[in-house]
């Protein structure tokens, strides 16, 4: 089948992304797996292996037949939009909202036209694109309109943690309102769904509690009485192999021992937490649902240390391995 073709948007150019892309890149591991691309402004990726004292040079293509596989060479895609250089490192910057944005937007259209099998993103910052005037300001959301594809999950992976979240961008308040047999029981569906396209043939999913101690009978809150046993006890009755709920303080535990295929956390920081403190730099956000795969570092753009050249690029060597990796299992269903 040959390798696979995967193509990078490093993100804002004012934060650590071009930076961790550059470093990731250099690696010879990668051109031995893959065939891999940067949608990016030559001069912005150029700045960063500057800030880090990097000896690259770039490839700048038009298709990637042209691509070149060697040691300390950057394939290079430019989109249309007009550098933002020179970047004032970690400060918010319209016009590095809208470049952010371009990059992605770019990149998707290469691989919707079949340049390129997977997606890897650097990080993007949101009030960067809401002072562009990009109205969607997380990935998920500008990945689902670029596409037109309504229905994506978010997971996170680290090792055998794999966390998929119910509700993510909203405040606890309205996540605990967000709660209800039919949400619930969607989200265990879905979140099925979207193991199968991973590969997962007889997933077996665990649904986190959302009280202390999954509520103890009523006595610490309701809602798993009222909302999340129900609806899991629906699907169980359809045939799906879903446990729970299960309290939130041991159920990542036993995901990562193997207990489940992944886990449906039920609000943001529920899931969050259990990654990035098991191992922040090396946990993955892969976003399922879209007609091809999209891997991301799980952190932000870092603008307190952005521009000297300390930045880690763990997060985007594991962002990179997961997309050649998945791209090869990847099915995108319905």
């Amino acid at each position: 089948m040959g390798k696979k073709r995967i193509v990078i948007t490093p993100g804002d150019p004012a934060g650590i992304g071009p930076e961790i892309t550059v470093k990731s890149l250099v690696k010879q591991r990668f051109f031995e797996l893959a065939s891999i691309c940067v949608v990016c402004h030559s001069e912005v990726l150029a700045k960063a292996a500057e800030t880090i004292g990097c000896s690259v040079s770039f490839n700048t293509i038009k298709t990637p037949d042209e691509m070149a596989n060697e040691l300390n060479t950057i394939n290079v895609i430019e989109p249309k939009i007009s550098t933002p250089l020179p970047v004032n490192f970690g400060k918010v910057n319209p016009d590095c909202g809208l470049v952010s944005y371009e990059y992605i937007r770019t990149a998707v259209d290469l691989i919707m036209r079949g340049d390129f099998d997977a997606l890897v993103t650097g990080p993007i910052n949101k009030e960067a694109l809401k002072a562009a005037g990009i109205k969607q300001l997380d990935h998920a959301s500008i990945l689902r309109e670029i596409t037109g594809v309504t229905r994506v999950g978010v997971m996170f992976e680290v090792d055998r943690l794999r966390i998929f979240f119910l509700t993510r961008h909203l405040s606890l308040l309205d996540a605990i309102r967000y709660i209800s047999i039919e949400n619930v029981y969607e989200g265990i569906i879905e979140t099925i769904d979207f193991l199968k396209m991973l590969g997962e043939s007889n997933p077996v999913l665990g649904v986190a509690a959302l009280n202390p101690h999954g509520g103890e009978g009523g006595m610490f809150g309701d809602e798993e009485i009222k909302y999340i046993k129900p609806a899991v006890v629906r699907a169980l009755k359809e045939g799906y192999d879903v446990r729970g709920p299960l309290p939130a303080d041991s159920i990542f535990y036993r995901a990562l021992h193997g207990d489940f295929s992944a886990v449906l956390s039920l609000y943001h920081d529920q899931g969050h937490i259990a990654a990035k403190t098991y191992d922040f730099e090396r946990t993955v956000s892969i976003t399922v649902g879209l007609p091809f795969i999209r891997t991301s570092v799980d952190h932000g753009t870092a603008f307190d240390i952005a521009g000297k050249g300390v930045a880690s690029p763990t997060g985007m060597e594991q962002a990179i391995l997961a997309a050649i990796r998945y791209a090869t299992i990847y099915q995108k269903t319905g």
